[in-house]
C-alpha cells in the first residue's frame, strides 16, 4: 500500500511503551487539538505547527541567536526573549543554540518516514500482542496523515490503537476510530457548560461518538483525567460509570489522576498555566475514586 506524502508535526515517539494499549508498544504524539483543556499536561500538542520552547537556565549569552533572528533578544539575566507575534517557528535559532536553551517542540513527519520509524519494533508488537498508538494532542486532527498511516501500518498485520477525546472534526476522524484496532477514549466531564469553561467544546458530539463505537463494538479503553473540583465529584463519577457501562464494548477503565508534569512546559512556550496551585490527587482518593468504577464490573486501574 502506498502512501501519501502529506505531513504531520510530531512532538514526541516513545518506544516500548506498555502504557498505552495492549502489549509492547511505539506511540506517536502529534501535535494539533480541538480542545484547549485547562489541566493539558502536553500544551505542545495543542498547535499543529512545530513552536519553539525556550528554557532560559540554560542561556549561556552567546549571541548566536540574536545574530541570526531579529525576533529574539537577551536580555541580561532572563535568557532568550522572543515576540512570539512575529516568530514564523523557522528554528532557525534552535539548530544553532549550543546548550539546547532554545529547541523545538514538533518536528515534520511524512507518513512514509513515521512508517519506516514504527516498522521498526514489529517483531516486539507481534511476540508481546502489541502495536502502534497514535496519539496527541488529538491522533485524528491530522485526519489524513493518521488515516494513511493507519491503513498503512494494518496493512503490515500491526495492531493500531488511536489515543482521542472523541470531539471529531471531519467524517474521516470518525472513519478513524471506526477502523483502528482499539481505542483510548478520553471522557473529561459530564456536565455540558462545565466541560465548555474546562475544554473549550461541548461534549455532546463526544458521547454521541462513544455510544455509536459501542454500537460498533469497537474495543474501548476510558481514560478519565481526575481534576480535583472540576470533575472528580460524587455526581459526575457516578454518570460517568453509567454511561460506562451502557457503552457495552469497554475492556478497561484507566483512571488518571491530576499531576503536575506539564506544569514546566508553559512557560517554555510562552504560556501562562491555567491552574497554577493546583495540588495532586492524594492516592488515597483515587482510591476511593476507583471503586465507584469497579462496581461497574469493568477491570478499573489507576494510570495507563
Amino acid at each position: 500500500m502506498k502512501s501519501g506524502q502529506n505531513t504531520a508535526a510530531v512532538f514526541n515517539l516513545i518506544r516500548g511503551s506498555f502504557v498505552d494499549g495492549w502489549g509492547i508498544r511505539t506511540t506517536i504524539f502529534l501535535k494539533g487539538c480541538p480542545l484547549s483543556c485547562r489541566w493539558c499536561c502536553n500544551p505542545e500538542g495543542q498547535s499543529t505547527e512545530p513552536e519553539l520552547a525556550i528554557t532560559p537556565e540554560d542561556c549561556t549569552y552567546c549571541g548566536l541567536c540574536a545574530d541570526i533572528c531579529p525576533h529574539l533578544l537577551l536580555p541580561d539575566d532572563v535568557g532568550p526573549v522572543v515576540d512570539r507575534d512575529l516568530c514564523g517557528n523557522c528554528g532557525s535559532c534552535a539548530r544553532i543554540c549550543p546548550t539546547n536553551a532554545l529547541t523545538m517542540f514538533g518536528e515534520l513527519y511524512t507518513v512514509d518516514r513515521a512508517f519506516e520509524v514504527l516498522i521498526r519494533d514489529k517483531a516486539y508488537y507481534d511476540r508481546s500482542g502489541g502495536g502502534v498508538t497514535i496519539g496527541g494532542g488529538e491522533a485524528t486532527f491530522s485526519s489524513e496523515f493518521t488515516f494513511d498511516l493507519m491503513k498503512r501500518l494494518q496493512a503490515e498485520g500491526i495492531h493500531v490503537a488511536i489515543d482521542t477525546c472523541g470531539y471529531m472534526t471531519s467524517p474521516l476522524s470518525l472513519k478513524i476510530l471506526e477502523q483502528a484496532d482499539l481505542i483510548l477514549f478520553d471522557i473529561k466531564g459530564m456536565d455540558n457548560e462545565r466541560h465548555i469553561a474546562d475544554t473549550g467544546v461541548d461534549n455532546d458530539g463526544i458521547i454521541e461518538t462513544l455510544m455509536h463505537l459501542g454500537r460498533l463494538g469497537k474495543d474501548i479503553i476510558i481514560r478519565l483525567p481526575l481534576i480535583p473540583g472540576r470533575n472528580d465529584d460524587e455526581a459526575t463519577l457516578v454518570k460517568e460509570a453509567a454511561l460506562i457501562s451502557s457503552v457495552g464494548s469497554v475492556r478497561r477503565i484507566d483512571l488518571m489522576p491530576y499531576h503536575e508534569f506539564g506544569v514546566v512546559k508553559y512557560p517554555r512556550l510562552g504560556l501562562v498555566y491555567p491552574l497554577d496551585g493546583e495540588s495532586p490527587m492524594p492516592r488515597e482518593r483515587a482510591e476511593e475514586i476507583a471503586e465507584i468504577f469497579r462496581k461497574t464490573g469493568i477491570p478499573t486501574q489507576i494510570g495507563g
